[in-house]
């Protein structure tokens, strides 16, 4: 079950670099080509499976995927823009059941991805090492994140995300 759930294993921090800079910029700028990419075969019966069971459909997972990364979008603004801002929670699971979600079809949410990734990259690729050292504070957790472990985490949310479509995609779902 732990695979199905994580199948890229779960996100490990790690330390500056510019090479780690890179990988991550361009995981959040191609992450909407993936998505399509992998869903670009998909009917409506893959649609409604769920990538484990218990789990999300494919079609609440792109929804999803699309909520969280503009709630990044968000936080990266408000990182960059105010001292240590509180970030917003929300509940994802009930947005998965929101109606948006289950009656869009998912080529609105791939839409969104695009342009969201594309004003995220813009963005993130002209910070300086200490614009990466700001903080914003996640209050569900009780901690503050970098804006650098941030941008860690989405880029490995997006690929996270996408490898529970592949499963789907490449019928490795047991029923």
């Amino acid at each position: 079950m732990n695979e199905l759930q994580y199948p890229i294993g779960k996100f490990i921090a790690q330390p500056f670099s510019q090479q780690q800079l890179q990988e991550w910029l361009l995981d959040i700028q191609t992450l909407p080509m993936h998505v399509e990419h992998n869903i670009e075969n998909l009917d409506a019966v893959h649609l409604a499976q769920p990538y484990r069971p218990g789990g999300w459909t494919i079609q609440q997972l792109v929804h999803h995927i699309a909520d969280s990364h503009m709630n990044a979008y968000t936080r990266f603004k408000l990182g960059l823009t105010e001292d240590l801002p509180s970030i917003k929670p929300y509940n994802e699971v009930a947005w998965a059941e929101m109606d948006d979600t289950k009656n869009l079809p998912i080529n609105i949410s791939v839409t969104l991805l695009y342009c969201v990734h594309q004003r995220m990259h813009e963005i993130l690729r002209h910070l300086t090492a200490a614009q990466w050292q700001r903080r914003i504070y996640h209050p569900e957790h009780e901690k503050e994140i970098s804006l650098w472990d941030l941008l860690g985490m989405y880029a490995w949310h997006g690929k996270h995300h996408v490898a529970h479509i592949r499963l789907v995609a490449d019928h490795k779902i047991i029923d």
